[in-house]
């Protein structure tokens, strides 16, 4: 058994163990003095994967109001609004261990997300160990951009070690809140928004209004008037979208709304209905799934919900890539200047992909 394997075991083993509650009684009330004393409980302390990249990662909080825009969801709270947490590359040593969420995040989370009976607490998932830092100072240079999107009724929290592994890589990412659509988003009032749509199911409109929310983002951070103080460290010219499940649906949305992206990834998600089949005119896309889930080649209905598209007529991309236990495989369509892939390879570096 490999390493890996032997490392997935034992983390599938323990996540199938309820974790113990503080507290808890033991079998019997009255120990007798031979019998041995009931262990104490062991508190939760939850730690994210480290970064595997050279340089460390820095990560501060952005609020941003888009004033041409009532939110889609609840037109009552006004503006649109989006909780973006930035991730950079750092130097090592410098600024503060990142808390996972805010305690209003926490809260929201741990109530709605967390199996009852595990004894996790809400100050626990504020704890857990990101490997980021708030205040780290940037390292010079120019960096590409990733904009990150997560699944439905998951906040933004919930890709962290993805984004913090690709800013120790020397990426620039950009990981969006989408309030209303999860467990919650600590606004920029210090309100946490809870989730309407939990309840209701998502709207076919979802992918559409997550697509704009980030043609919002990408023009407050590469524009005239920057909102980020370290926009200097974006390389406009070399943007990327990626996103896991809707989040994923959504990447191809806002690719067809937006030239500036210029390469996304469909992370285990499908298509949904009304998705857009304008070319994508050499850019590339990148569908990543389990082949237990997904066909490689097709045999999937196009525009199912939830289940993922195929085919589809935009020729910037073919048929989904399969990730196993034992392997892993990732592949570009078509190979452009963007980003060229080999068959069961990590991805080439070339002009347009770093």
């Amino acid at each position: 058994m490999t390493r890996t394997r032997r490392i997935a075991a034992v983390a599938a083993l323990l996540l199938a163990l309820p974790l113990p509650l503080a507290g808890a009684a033991s079998a019997s009330t009255t120990p007798s003095a031979t019998t041995a004393a009931a262990p104490a409980a062991v508190a939760f302390h939850g730690e994210l994967p480290r970064p595997t990249g050279r340089y460390a990662a820095g990560e501060e909080v952005l609020h941003l109001t888009d004033p041409s825009r009532t939110d889609p969801w609840v037109p009552s709270a006004g503006p649109r609004q989006l909780a973006v947490t930035m991730f950079y590359p750092a130097r090592p040593g410098t600024g503060e261990p990142a808390p996972y969420m805010t305690p209003g995040e926490a809260r929201n989370f741990a109530a709605t997300r967390i199996p009852a009976g595990t004894g996790v607490r809400p100050e626990d998932v504020v704890g857990i160990t990101t490997h980021a830092a708030t205040g780290a100072k940037a390292v010079g240079g120019k960096f590409p951009l990733v904009v990150l999107s997560p699944g439905f009724e998951n906040p933004r929290a919930t890709l962290t070690g993805l984004a913090t592994d690709l800013a120790s890589h020397g990426y620039v990412v950009a990981l969006v809140g989408h309030p209303y659509e999860d467990s919650g988003e600590t606004l920029a009032d210090g309100s946490t928004s809870d989730c309407p749509l939990c309840a209701t199911g998502a709207p076919d409109a979802l992918p559409e209004s997550r697509a704009r929310d980030v043609s919002f983002l990408l023009d407050r951070l590469t524009g005239p008037h920057p909102a980020w103080h370290l926009s200097h460290l974006i390389d406009r010219d070399r943007i990327g979208m990626a996103g896991h499940s809707v989040g994923g649906a959504s990447t191809l949305n806002a690719m067809a709304d937006d030239r500036r992206i210029l390469a996304g990834a469909n992370l285990d998600g499908g298509f949904w209905k009304g998705f857009p089949t304008d070319p994508l005119a050499g850019r590339s896309f990148l569908l990543l799934g389990k082949e237990s889930d997904h066909t490689v080649g097709g045999g999937e209905t196009p525009g199912a919900r939830p289940g993922p598209a195929g085919r589809a007529t935009s020729p910037g991309w073919r048929s989904r890539a399969p990730t196993t236990a034992a392997s892993r495989t990732s592949r570009c369509w078509p190979p452009s200047s963007v980003c060229r892939c080999r068959r069961g390879r990590p991805p080439r570096r070339s002009a347009g992909c770093s």
